[in-house]
């Protein structure tokens, strides 16, 4: 059983991910918190230690680190005897921090595909120009590292996942549905770090369909749909993690990621990206000043942090999938709600970053446990589903389904017996 638990990062996500440790510290063990604000490390701690969320007493630790810095990300793993690192910061930390899993044995955790700062949209598959580079190694020397276990990616995997494993004889589609029915309350802002956020947007939009990548811009393609508790929403046609490993994991021909974005949002958006503040191309102004326009935009924007305290309203995220069973035309919706004020109330943090925060903290326990221990590299939907959305639901994120029998709560003994022959889970 591994112990001892190593989190790096201390944004929004990775607060939410301390928290959720804390509260299971008799599993994991030691929990570390560090980044290269010392301070918000510090904050976060505080955080836990005011609302009493450490559930038995034992190490909760704050540590300066550049997590760029492979070595000194080496020397604090074996300093603090982790054997679980969640990589909760920026997905440019990606390869520096699997590096120092790799060379201390630590197992990995992230919840999105690494990111070249200087790259923006590569190539599909994404997956395949980073991570799965490093396969073989990990396999060779015995190192579990989970891919891309958030939200989406990452629950939205297991949702496809348990749709092949356990529900359907064939998919058709798989049509992953985000939508932030929540609001904050301020003129425009980002849920997560802007940089970050704007590059997803800002490039190709890459999806799979009839079995091949398919190329099209932001906000070109749309559809509506009567979502449960959230109602109706448009969403849009958005390049994202998910889409590049379920493509190869999964033998399923249509795979398509959808986002809501309002108007506002989408005018905002489209101002600054025509502007050219957007880039991530450096430029040199009149003063002879070297500057990233968009570093610069996400420095004059709200800390997706300091909007949890005046968040209401609710995220709907799930797994829209098509295909056949026994025969016949068959729907399954599999999804999870979550409350901006709940998730604040009990961690500090609104439900963007919660949906993320909170499934990396159930793949480290499962590794404890000894359950998704794989010993080798694997995105989510390649590990058993079942104890992985029963775990989450016992950590605040319950899972619903709905077909043509009706919508309830996920029954985890509906879901244990494999069914599927030709929509099984493969290998990358």
């Amino acid at each position: 059983m591994k112990k001892n638990l190593l989190i790096i990062g201390a944004g929004g996500v990775a607060q939410v991910s301390a928290f959720k440790a804390a509260m299971h510290n008799d599993v994991l063990g030691d929990i570390h918190i560090a980044s290269r604000t010392l301070s918000k490390c510090e904050a976060i701690i505080g955080g836990i230690l005011e609302k009493k969320a450490l559930k038995r007493p034992g190490v909760l630790a704050a540590h300066h680190l550049d997590a760029l810095d492979i070595e000194a990300t080496k020397a604090l793993i074996r300093r603090t005897k982790s054997q679980i690192v969640i990589n909760a910061g920026s997905s440019f930390l990606n390869m520096s921090v699997l590096r120092a899993c790799l060379d201390t044995g630590a197992a990995y955790i992230d919840t999105a595909i690494h990111e070249d700062p200087a790259k923006v949209c590569e190539t599909p598959p994404w997956y395949g120009n980073y991570e799965w580079k490093h396969r073989e190694e990990c396999e060779r020397k015995g190192v579990t590292a989970i891919l891309g276990a958030g939200f989406d990616p990452g629950v939205v995997n297991a949702y496809a996942a348990l749709a092949a494993n356990a529900y359907f004889d064939r998919i058709d589609s798989i049509d992953i549905i985000d939508v932030n029915a929540g609001s904050h309350g301020r003129y425009f802002a980002t849920n997560f770090d802007p940089e970050i956020n704007f590059r997803e947007f800002t490039g190709t939009v890459w999806s799979w369909q009839e079995s091949q990548w398919t190329a099209n811009k932001m906000f070109e393609v749309q559809r509506s749909d009567d979502l449960p508790v959230v109602g109706t929403h448009t969403t849009y046609l958005t390049g994202h993690d998910e889409i590049h490993s379920l493509s190869a994991n999964l033998d399923v021909p249509d795979i398509r990621f959808w986002m809501g974005f309002g108007e506002h949002y989408i005018n905002v958006f489209t101002v600054l990206n025509n502007l050219g503040l957007l880039s991530e191309q450096p430029v040199t102004t009149a003063e002879g000043l070297d500057v990233v326009p968009l570093k610069v935009v996400k420095a004059v924007l709200p800390d997706p942090m300091s909007l949890a305290p005046d968040y209401s309203g609710k995220t709907f995220i799930g797994d829209l999938v098509k295909g056949i069973r026994d025969g016949a035309e068959a729907e399954l919706l599999v999804y999870n709600i979550s409350d901006h004020e709940e998730a604040y109330a009990e961690t500090d943090s609104q439900a963007i970053s919660y949906t993320a925060g909170v499934p990396a903290v159930a793949a480290a326990m499962l590794i404890a446990r000894g359950e998704w221990d794989c010993h080798h590299m694997a995105n989510v939907e390649e590990l058993p589903p079942v104890p992985f959305i029963d775990l989450l639901g016992r950590m605040g994120l319950p899972t619903r389904v709905r077909d043509a029998q009706g919508d309830r709560a996920f029954n985890p003994a509906e879901f244990r017996t494999s069914r599927s022959r030709t929509a099984q889970v493969g290998g990358a």
